[in-house]
């Protein structure tokens, strides 16, 4: 396994993290507990998770992911050795304490919820996993003026720098946030002496490289990690899903929520990223995963699995290094074919 710093912290974790939003769903706590053996015993050392979990989003599952990774937790040993990532839901959430809000109340709430499920007393990473305010993410185009700004992030910024105070909460990121919002959290940190954020996790793949427009330049002079998901494009990169039909354009388990990666253009852009993988005789699930490991601007690169084999492919994706020629022909269907699943 590879290491990477997480930014100006003492933590050095795996270039792969393990993402975990399939269990209590589609992995029972069972599956769930032998991919997290595996990946440990792989070097992973990085856990991600979030209060919202199992998806696709449900009452009944609401906590269900981080209830099996707790119970994983307790038996173990090496808390120390573990670093967990979880994420406090931003607003739409009905059934999230009457309804979710990124307000101080509201993130204490969630912090000791998350701590309970967790069965630990404190978490290494704790993400704002959307932003209060009407803005653009999950996919979402065209900008709209807007003054909805809900909580302000000064309020949010607070609540989360008062955790790590407590000790309860080592670092803080954010997720699916813009280059505004997130130098706004940069801002607010040096003004009103704040904690500073460490990370952000936002999506980036094959199909999705909207990250280097602005985002990226951020990373570089700002010194905040990407921790980069759906780096498959909710498998559309295993090329599963090229011969397109009615019943798996749907992407499985997520289709209805996850629509942007099932769209005319990125079939076509698999496609010829899937004849790339085939000319150089490598798996295309591989190649997808390296692209994504081989950015300066990535700290860890989130993957999720739904079967073992599936698990030991990505974590595989560690051992590859892209050559110039196969950088320089994705390169090419990236410019006749940019962003897809934006």
């Amino acid at each position: 396994m590879k290491y990477r710093k997480l930014a100006n912290t003492n933590l050095n974790v795996s270039l792969i993290c393990l993402g975990t939003m399939t269990y209590g769903e589609q992995n029972t706590e069972a599956d769930a507990h032998r991919q997290l053996d595996y990946s440990l015993a792989n070097g992973i050392n990085l856990i991600d998770t979030a209060e919202m979990y199992a998806i696709p989003p449900r009452e009944e599952t609401q906590g269900s992911t981080e209830t099996i990774i707790g119970t994983w937790l307790a038996k173990r040993k090496d808390r120390d050795k573990i670093y967990v990532a979880t994420k406090v839901a931003g607003p739409g959430m009905e059934y999230l304490r009457g309804g979710s809000r990124l307000s101080k109340k509201h993130i204490v709430q969630a912090l000791d919820d998350s701590l309970k499920r967790l069965q630990t007393d404190y978490i290494d990473l704790y993400q704002v996993h959307w932003p209060e305010r009407k803005s653009n993410y999950f996919g979402r185009l065209g900008y709209e003026y807007s003054d909805e700004m809900g909580v302000h992030i000064e309020e949010t910024l607070e609540a989360m720098s008062d955790l790590v105070r407590s000790g309860r909460v080592r670092y803080i990121g954010i997720s699916n946030e813009t280059p505004w919002g997130t130098n706004k959290y940069l801002n607010l940190a040096k003004v009103n002496n704040l904690e500073r954020i460490v990370s952000i996790q936002n999506p980036y793949s094959l199909l999705n490289r909207i990250y280097e427009v602005g985002l990226a330049e951020i990373s570089q002079h700002e010194n905040i990690g990407l921790l980069a998901y759906s780096p498959l494009g909710f498998g559309q990169l295993t090329g599963k899903y090229i011969n397109k039909t009615e019943d798996n354009s749907r992407l499985g388990l997520f289709g209805d929520w996850f629509t942007r990666y099932s769209n005319d253009e990125c079939l076509s852009a698999v496609k010829k990223y899937s004849a790339i993988a085939k000319k150089y005789d490598l798996s295309l699930t591989h190649m997808a995963l390296a692209f994504v490991n081989s950015q300066p601007f990535v700290t860890s690169n989130i993957i999720g699995a739904t079967t073992m084999e599936q698990l030991k492919e990505n974590i595989e994706s560690v051992n590859l290094d892209l050559s110039q020629d196969i950088l320089d022909e994705i390169n090419q269907v990236h410019a006749s074919q940019p962003n897809p699943a934006p």
